[in-house]
């Protein structure tokens, strides 16, 4: 397999994977919650330190296991190919497919609002060519597909700092209303409970930390530019995002955005009028545009490699540089979820549903096949803090509103379903044990020797 991918257009896919539709909508929610500007820039912050964490994990992760297949490869590898096919279906359904019709809505919400749209024009026409776009670039040149996307993000970076700039000019000689804002009325419980919910909310902004892995079989030299890759991007992320929302809930009053899913052409009015909301709302479409382009460029290595196992249908395999099938089944489910999700629904489902599968990935390195050798301190702190900082969040997040569990509970019960038919119906997929596949590869190398000296 051709290793076309370095460190650069690793990091502009890790960035591109995470500024999507989740920075410019989510802070309108936290704000209904939370009720004060300064506390939701700090659930941002938090955020943002738990991706790093996740980000340094996942650079561990791949160093035992340099393979294409991400959350999938590791738990199947590392603890049992019933967790690593949870974790497949779960970024078949949720991580990507529902990643993507989360951002191509986004696109379409900012360029066609429901009460400019032509009443001749379904909702999700938009959206759905966005997908279409993105799956004939990937799926007809993987090579043309990441320079176009790499030139996006730089325009897309570009765009971005010029918004930051001109709020910050404005922010030097104007007093926002945010910036006046009184702090929360929360307290205690109900105080925890609500940054606990906007965390699994952020997290799903921060989710894409990860993408490098995806694409590992293709990157030269993986173990160690993917981890590098994931960490700069990260925090190059982190950065941007702290500015965006800080400008998006210190410029307008709190009342103007609680709630609202355009939390940041609001914003955007307060500082410079209609011609810069307008500004802004292009901006976010180019953003949510290369966010759906990066989606569909590394979801299909995963089922790809499923495939490869025997946990998926056989034609979906990796055939020569693309995975040109796996792209196509790709775009039909994202566009099914499109047609049948709300925004404010996926945020909640898909950020639950990737904190948990993201911590059980990050588990793997506390298990036997990953930990050949003694773990440093270093390498036993971070994931432990990106688990526990993770799972408390979504933990609390449930045990306050227990409905929010159900959409998850229903993906992964889908998913053990699907394993055990597959299991019956392809008896020769992957070994129940990851252990004696290893003894049994081990056995057949001994033999090949043997029979050679012979």
């Amino acid at each position: 397999m051709t290793k076309r991918y370095g460190f650069w257009t690793l990091t502009f896919l890790v960035i591109a994977n995470m500024i999507g539709a989740g920075v410019f909508t989510t802070s309108g929610y936290s704000m209904q919650y939370l009720g004060a500007p300064g506390v939701v820039v700090l659930a941002w912050g938090v955020g943002g330190l738990i991706a790093i964490t996740g980000a340094c994990s996942y650079g561990f992760l791949i160093k035992a296991m340099p393979e294409s297949g991400g959350e999938y490869l590791f738990l199947s590898r590392a603890a049992h190919p019933l967790l690593g096919f949870i974790a497949g279906w779960v970024s078949l359904i949720a991580g990507f497919s529902g990643a993507i019709a989360f951002a191509a809505t986004a696109l379409e919400a900012y360029v066609l609002p429901a009460e400019t749209r032509p009443e001749w024009l379904p909702a999700g026409t938009l959206a759905v060519l966005s997908i279409l776009l993105a799956g004939i670039f990937h799926g007809k040149n993987p090579r043309l597909g990441a320079l176009v996307q790499n030139s996006v993000v730089l325009i897309k970076l570009g765009l971005l700092a010029a918004i930051l700039l001109f709020a910050a000019l404005k922010f030097s000689t104007v007093e926002m209303p945010g910036v006046s804002a009184p702090t929360t009325d929360l307290t205690g419980w109900a105080l925890i409970s609500a940054f606990a919910g906007s965390l699994v909310w952020i997290s799903l902004s921060y989710s894409g930390f990860n993408a490098a892995v995806y694409v590992a079989d293709e990157v030269e030299n993986a173990e160690r530019t993917i981890p590098r890759s994931m960490v700069v991007g990260t925090i190059l992320v982190m950065a941007l995002y702290l500015l965006l929302n800080a400008v998006f809930v210190y410029a307008p009053a709190p009342e103007a955005i609680k709630g609202q899913a355009d939390v940041a052409t609001i914003a955007a009015e307060f500082i410079g009028g209609e011609w810069f909301a307008g500004f802004v709302r292009w901006t976010i479409v180019t953003c949510l545009l290369t966010s759906v382009f990066s989606m569909i460029m590394t979801a299909p290595r995963v089922y790809a490699k499923m495939a490869e196992d025997g946990l998926l249908p056989g034609f979906i395999r990796m055939r020569g540089d693309s995975p040109g099938r796996a792209i196509l089944v790709q775009v039909g489910l994202a566009i099914l979820l499109v047609l049948i999700s709300s925004l404010q629904g996926l945020l909640s489902y898909l950020g639950l549903t990737l904190s948990i599968s993201a911590a059980g990935s990050v588990f793997c390195l506390f298990l036997p096949g990953v930990r050949t050798k003694p773990m440093s301190h270093y390498t036993n702190v971070i994931p432990m803090l990106f688990i526990i900082s993770t799972l408390v969040a979504a933990g609390l997040l449930i045990s306050f509103k227990p409905w929010q569990l159900m959409g998850t509970a229903v993906t992964f019960a889908i998913g053990v379903a699907a394993y055990l038919l597959t299991r019956i119906f392809n008896p020769k997929s992957v070994s129940l044990n990851p252990s004696e596949k290893n003894r049994s590869v081990e056995t057949e190398s001994i033999q090949q020797q043997r029979d050679s000296q012979s």
